[in-house]
């Protein structure tokens, strides 16, 4: 087996790579990059590949997936594959058609991994954004739970080989697992997590439930505009991970991204320049020590990047709980 390729097991038996790449680029960046950088994701050793409906940029993943199975680099099952349901979607007739939409974008007949974006469910239509007069986003009200029961169902139809959620907090969660007549649970729960915002709560709630933390943001995050609070400090050039790396003789970057491996943690690493995702996949070339990672552990100061605003004044809105 290759070391590049670490798995952990999911709650529904399949296998989910420990390390997954990032797509998402803000809506500057040409999405041809998406093609470029996704292909050489997968030549250099990304088995996981994670985007989304509201990316636009599945159409190119998926050519990139599919060209690299064309080339002989992969087999299909080889590379794990994460799309989400956007949340001008979520009522439960639409959720079928927006994963076969997904579907149809990337060209392929399933995705491994299939999960709620987010929990705030806006109107449905067109745009991604609903927005009245005054530009503020058009909520809609779904019973997530409803929304879970369509998911089970593009399941048991080999739409998606596994079902999870993401930016949902521990009650959200606790939501589905006590639903009657469950028939999968999540297999896991996307949110922000890295030094500055650990999520141990969360962590913990997940790992008792056998769910798996899959972190985004794990590097701090890039400075989106209108998403990003850009006044907050830069977590990459934090004193405590850049001395841990020198240490190593790696990057804080790579540090960070095996903080997340060594506490069971899957990681997505995004980035759209080559010299830096060649350094990502070195996250398997050395290990922490029990004092690197208590000193990381040190960092957490509940600084989140991603606040989602849009979401605030849904009673899904999920970040005023604690965890």
């Amino acid at each position: 087996m290759d070391p590049k390729d670490q798995r952990v097991k999911l709650n529904d038996g399949h296998f989910i790579p420990v390390l997954g790449f990032g797509t998402y680029a803000p809506p500057e960046v040409p999405k041809s990059e998406a093609l470029e950088v996704t292909k050489f994701a997968i030549e250099v050793g990304f088995r996981h590949i994670d985007s989304a409906h509201l990316y636009q940029n599945e159409e190119q993943v998926g050519q990139a997936i599919r060209s690299k199975i064309a080339d002989g680099t992969v087999k299909r099952k080889d590379v794990f594959y994460t799309s989400k349901l956007w949340s001008t979607s979520l009522h439960p007739e639409l959720v079928r058609p927006a994963l076969e939409k997904s579907l149809n974008n990337l060209q392929l007949d399933y995705v491994d991994l299939y999960i709620i974006h987010f929990p705030v469910a806006l109107k449905p239509g067109e745009g991604l954004f609903p927005k009245d007069e005054n530009g503020k986003p058009i909520f809609d009200s779904v019973d997530l739970c409803r929304t879970w029961e369509a998911l089970e169902k593009c399941k048991d139809a080999g739409l998606t080989k596994s079902i999870g959620v993401s930016n949902f907090n521990h009650k959200q969660l606790e939501k589905i697992l006590n639903k009657p007549g469950l028939k999968y649970k999540p297999v896991c729960n996307q949110v922000e997590c890295h030094p500055y915002l650990n999520q141990s709560k969360l962590l913990e709630f997940c790992k008792s439930h056998d769910i798996v933390l899959v972190a985004y943001g794990a590097l701090g995050s890039q400075r989106i505009k209108g998403w990003v609070n850009p006044n907050l400090p830069f977590l990459l050039e934090d004193p405590v991970l850049s001395a841990i790396a020198k240490k190593h003789k790696q990057t804080p970057a790579v540090v960070a991204l095996r903080y997340q491996i060594q506490r069971g943690v899957v990681v997505l690493a995004k980035s759209y320049n080559k010299k830096r995702i060649k350094e990502n996949i070195q996250v398997f070339d050395f290990e922490l020590t029990p004092e690197d990672m208590k000193a990381i552990d040190g960092l957490n100061s509940s600084i989140r990047y991603n606040e989602l605003l849009l979401g605030v004044g849904h009673p899904e809105y999920p970040f005023f709980e604690e965890y």
